[in-house]
């Protein structure tokens, strides 16, 4: 039973690691803390996992934990002093094809994304993954109607941020 319970967690996580890829790129900002992150929200999954009922979607329960994983860590870091961290990401080997302008514009959404509040952060990760604003709401916690409001509240936001 327990050798079955891992089999199918181990299947799950490899088929939705991006989704945990995408919560720790949001919330971190080095390839260490990425890593540390990826795997403290793969521990709580694994933790939660045997809880799993089944009633939503994998995704829809893996984006609810992560989440709740990536806000509590960040919630912790600010607590402790801030350092100026050296963003190694953008100094790696490209491919002849890359756009350097895409690049330059995910940056700057990511840059004006960190100037949100977690719940903020989260609703628009989970509105750039295209989810509905029905699993959005069960994802977060939150009636759909309050998904709605708060997004756009939220693009509002990102407008005065990205557009001074």
């Amino acid at each position: 039973m327990k050798s079955e319970l891992e089999a199918l967690f181990v299947q799950q996580l490899k088929e939705n690691q991006n989704i945990i890829h995408k919560i720790c790129r949001l919330y971190t900002t080095d390839g260490d803390s990425h890593k540390d992150l990826f795997q403290e929200i793969t521990i709580q999954l694994w933790k939660a996992f045997p809880n799993f009922r089944g009633e939503a979607k994998f995704t829809t329960w893996a984006y609810r934990v992560g989440l709740n994983t990536a806000i509590t860590l960040y919630r912790k870091k600010k607590r402790t002093i801030d350092t100026i961290e050296f963003d190694n990401t953008f100094h790696k080997v490209t491919q002849e094809d890359y756009n350097f302008e895409e690049e330059e514009k995910l940056k700057l959404l990511y840059s004006a994304i960190s100037e949100l509040n977690d719940i903020e952060k989260a609703l628009v990760f989970l509105y750039l993954e295209d989810k509905n604003y029905t699993e959005i709401s069960e994802t977060l916690g939150i009636s759909e109607v309050n998904a709605r409001v708060k997004m756009n509240r939220v693009k509002g936001k990102l407008r005065k941020i990205l557009n001074p």
